[in-house]
């Protein structure tokens, strides 16, 4: 089978879209070399990253890299040209991860991986930019793929109802798995904590966006420490995203700047270090496709106090305090009654390890190439 797959979110700023598409391309490969693939630095007319392919370290005797551009422009000219899939070499699968979608094939079977819609629920959750630019992405997906890999139960439920076109038995879940191998990983210290006892600091790994819900979370820590709670400081590892300009502000307002700590963008072994040494994890999210922040904090042993919305309880299982993103007396008592019961804490440390355990790549890799190999054998999907 030729593969062409879409890496081009993989580069080195890469947040969930690329770890899912990084991870799965690496066990691909490792499940099933005997196939060819095409790897893509660029994919369509939404997005674009001048550094790749040299951030990718894909290698193998049966990959190759397709068509690389210089400009944003160049790539959108070349993916949008009615020649397409004479330019890729007739593959036998397009698989596309960045929520842009081509159209044109007419005997390449088309794949697309679907995250979220969150942006449909609540729009002032990101750009009007980001926000059309997707929404026709998936759109397109709905008229033109020949099957859509939802990354969780909730996002293949959202995605059909939105879409009620798209016929149903095309659809199917390929879980995300932690991209960190080795769960006895211990980390490097990132300077910012250099005076933070281990264990002693909450933790919220993501970008510092509205969908995230960082500002409740700080809402809910104020009234924790106002309560008496143990002061420990609250972590916020993530880069900033938008649609925050006023957060500085409201940390002021609250009284609360010389407790939290921003690290910014941080390195996977740093988070590593963060996961394994935070007293929890807390990850109150307003809406998800799947939520690798909990997994993978959950891999490293990371007591987890999460929002119940969404994908979170998949992912979670029982292994997690789950609460109403939006309540937040329901995360300040949360968080006061796990810093005062050590023992609820050991167990949900234990309890997270064991269900970070039923997540693993290969069988992803393994459930996707079964579904390459059904899309291939259905009759190809006439674009609406």
């Amino acid at each position: 089978m030729k593969i062409g797959y879409d890496i081009s979110q993989t580069g080195s700023g890469k947040a969930g879209c690329g770890y899912f598409a990084d991870a799965l391309i690496k066990a691909l490969l490792e499940v099933a070399p005997e196939n060819r693939y095409a790897l893509y630095p660029s994919f369509g007319n939404f997005y674009f990253d001048a550094l790749m392919p040299k951030q990718s370290p894909y290698r193998g005797q049966t990959v190759h890299y397709g068509p690389t551009h210089q400009s944003y422009t160049e790539a959108s000219q070349f993916w949008t040209a009615p020649n397409l899939e004479q330019a890729l070499g007739h593959p036998d699968i397009v698989h596309a991860n960045n929520f842009w979608c081509p159209t044109q094939l007419q005997t390449s079977r088309l794949v697309y991986t679907f995250y979220d819609m969150g942006f449909v629920v609540d729009p002032s959750w990101t750009t009007e930019a980001n926000r059309i630019g997707c929404f026709e992405g998936v759109f397109r997906s709905s008229i033109a793929a020949d099957f859509v890999v939802a990354i969780s139960e909730a996002s293949r439920s959202h995605y059909l109802s939105v879409f009620p076109h798209f016929p149903a038995d095309r659809i199917r879940v390929v879980y995300p798995c932690s991209r960190f191998s080795d769960p006895l990983a211990l980390g490097e210290r990132p300077v910012a904590l250099q005076d933070i006892v281990a264990g002693n600091y909450w933790l919220n790994v993501g970008t510092i966006e509205p969908r995230k819900n960082q500002k409740r979370l700080v809402e809910a820590y104020a009234k924790y420490l106002a309560l008496g709670g143990v002061p420990m400081p609250l972590v916020l590892a993530g880069g900033k995203g938008w649609l925050m300009d006023d957060f500085q502000k409201q940390l002021k307002d609250l009284g609360i700047e010389a407790h939290i700590i921003m690290t910014g963008y941080v390195t996977d072994n740093e988070l590593i270090w963060l996961y394994r040494n935070c007293y929890a994890n807390l990850y109150p999210t307003m809406f998800e496709g799947f939520g690798l922040p909990v997994l993978e904090g959950m891999q490293f042993g990371a007591p987890t106090i999460s929002s119940n919305s969404t994908s979170l309880p998949e992912v979670a299982g029982n292994a997690a305090i789950l609460l109403d993103p939006e309540n937040v007396e329901a995360w300040t008592h949360a968080m006061l009654r796990l810093a005062a019961d050590k023992a609820e804490r050991d167990h949900l440390s234990a309890s997270a390890t064991i269900q970070a355990g039923l997540f693993n790549w290969k069988q992803s890799a393994k459930g996707l190439m079964e579904l390459y190999l059904e899309t291939l054998a259905l009759p190809k999907r006439v674009p609406l």
